[in-house]
């Protein structure tokens, strides 16, 4: 299917390109991970191919922003190098009305936290199907663990009343291990009524590294829908 008959495609090509074209030259850009995302990495490389955009340098929050920087020629650096990120692009798996996030489908949010949250701007693309009206929803908050808490942490998350499920690989035998070594656990819970707390509640079991939940922290959500077969990107 070609892009111009997939009108999601074009969609989130159309949500990535509005994100690309708000970094301004001389920036440090937080580079985020997944599908939409992706496409605002491949609109940033254009943009420098074509001279519109010079000395930007990328800060990936996963080997696949890694990977995708480089093939579009974006230059990266490192947090050792740099004392600031000027703006940060980003996907999410739920956006709440507040602008709040639950993060991790790709596994990556543990460094997506660390660079979302040093940008002096957020900015997070999203399709419409993410919006929800409380966290929680639709997708589960996702946990970084160090493999050798897992037993421990699953039995605290029960008696926070989350219903925990480790996380396995696609087309791999065994579970799910994030680019930092570790694993994650995917938690159901019935109702998040304050998620500023729950996340740190999470962020202190002992061998949780991090978790999805982002409270906070998003200046703006570009929101792109497909309305009469034609994609639209609106600002939350």
């Amino acid at each position: 299917m070609t892009a111009a008959a997939d009108p999601v495609k074009l969609m989130k090509q159309e949500v990535g390109k509005a994100a690309a074209d708000r970094v301004q030259s001389d920036s440090i850009v937080g580079l985020g991970t997944g599908s939409t995302t992706a496409y605002t990495i491949q609109f940033l490389g254009d943009r420098l191919k074509s001279g519109e955009l010079k000395d930007i340098q990328g800060i990936p929050t996963s080997f696949q922003a890694e990977v995708l920087a480089k093939q579009y020629g974006i230059p990266l650096t490192t947090l050792d190098a740099v004392d600031h990120i000027d703006i940060a692009i980003d996907g999410a798996d739920e956006v709440d009305p507040q602008k709040n996030l639950i993060k991790g489908g790709g596994a990556a949010h543990t460094r997506e936290k660390i660079v979302d949250y040093l940008a002096d701007q957020f900015i997070v693309v999203v399709d419409s199907s993410k919006l929800v009206d409380r966290l929680g929803s639709t997708f589960p908050v996702p946990v970084e663990v160090i493999p050798m808490a897992i037993a421990p942490v699953m039995r605290s998350i029960e008696k926070l009343g989350g219903k925990p499920e480790l996380r396995m690989g696609v087309k791999k035998a065994g579970p799910v291990i994030t680019d930092q070594g570790n694993m994650v656990i995917d938690v159901k819970f019935d109702s998040i009524d304050n998620p500023s707390e729950l996340e740190k509640t999470l962020n202190n079991i002992p061998g949780v590294l991090e978790n999805g939940i982002f409270v906070g922290v998003t200046d703006l959500v570009l929101v792109g829908e497909v309305q009469d077969g034609q994609p639209v990107v609106r600002e939350m």
